[in-house]
């Protein structure tokens, strides 16, 4: 359990933790309740190992015997070597010795555990050598044979600084992790393309206007030009009142109305982005957002 979830249980009320509790525990009683008769879950642990096998189902008609064998295949040990203890809430009850008697003969009911004790001397599982990483013995090179290897990493370093002085490994690759592997050339570096804003961009565009907006060919009718102090980028810009609610604006910036329209009817653009003419009220695609809008 974390720190955090310990510290938040602490400072709950002690009502509060019975509620938790009860709710936690409400099924306890019928949670084997599914089981076909005659059978039991049960849960096993060995002497040897660190893992507990849990809600194993065996039938009661089972032999000893018959259980060992099963037991072999989730814990590694032969059925020759194992000695059974039955267990009911952390006391020995049974010790389940007599092979051709049946589980049903030490009364086992689900939830009880199987303890397996491991009687060979020279069990693999005996200190940690089933599950201790740490045991197994690994491979490794010394220096001098892997100096003797060609084609290696080392010998492919030490040409190039043999070639160049002033050559260094490559650096890490960001999107692998591997620092050996190609990396895409960097974007290149230059000013961010500017946007032209002066009054020449809005040039012969008047208020009343018919027009046609990109992207999307919205239509509708200019209702503003000029420059407005609340929108960022500043310059001059085109106020438009759309035919349908295709817009982001309802012609009023930070408190102050520019034109007067209704929500989402009109929008702020660009003079490249606004042709004026002859564009009559058409059906319009209205998914067609206007990403230049403010």
């Amino acid at each position: 359990m974390s720190a955090g979830l310990t510290e938040a249980i602490g400072s709950m009320g002690a009502e509060m933790r019975n509620d938790i509790r009860n709710y936690i525990t409400a099924g306890d009683e019928s949670q084997w309740s599914q089981l076909p008769q005659g059978m039991v879950a049960i849960h096993c642990t060995h002497s040897n190992l660190m893992k507990k096998m849990i809600e194993l189902k065996f039938d009661l008609h089972t032999t000893i015997g018959e259980l060992k064998a099963r037991l072999h295949m989730h814990c590694g040990t032969p059925a020759c070597s194992q000695r059974l203890i039955l267990r009911d809430g952390g006391q020995d009850i049974a010790h389940m010795d007599d092979d051709s008697k049946m589980m049903g003969f030490y009364s086992v009911e689900s939830g009880m555990t199987i303890h397996i004790i491991d009687t060979d001397p020279f069990s693999m599982s005996r200190g940690g050598g089933l599950e201790d990483v740490s045991l197994i013995q690994k491979y490794k090179m010394d220096d001098e044979t892997y100096e003797a290897r060609k084609g290696t990493v080392r010998q492919w370093i030490k040409e190039q600084r043999e070639a160049d002085p002033n050559w260094k490994p490559p650096k890490q690759n960001n999107f692998s992790g591997n620092p050996w592997q190609k990396q895409p050339p960097p974007p290149p570096q230059g000013a961010a393309e500017e946007i032209p804003t002066g009054p020449e961009t809005v040039e012969g565009i008047e208020v009343g206007m018919r027009c046609e907006c990109q992207p999307g060919a919205r239509r509708g009718e200019v209702a503003f030009v000029g420059e407005v102090a609340g929108l960022s980028g500043g310059g001059h810009w085109v106020g438009v009142r759309f035919d349908e609610p295709v817009g982001k604006s309802n012609g009023i910036v930070k408190g102050e109305t520019i034109f007067e329209c209704m929500e989402r009817y009109g929008g702020f653009l660009r003079g490249k982005n606004v042709t004026v003419g002859d564009f009559p009220e058409a059906e319009l695609d209205l998914e067609d957002m206007d990403e230049e809008d403010e």
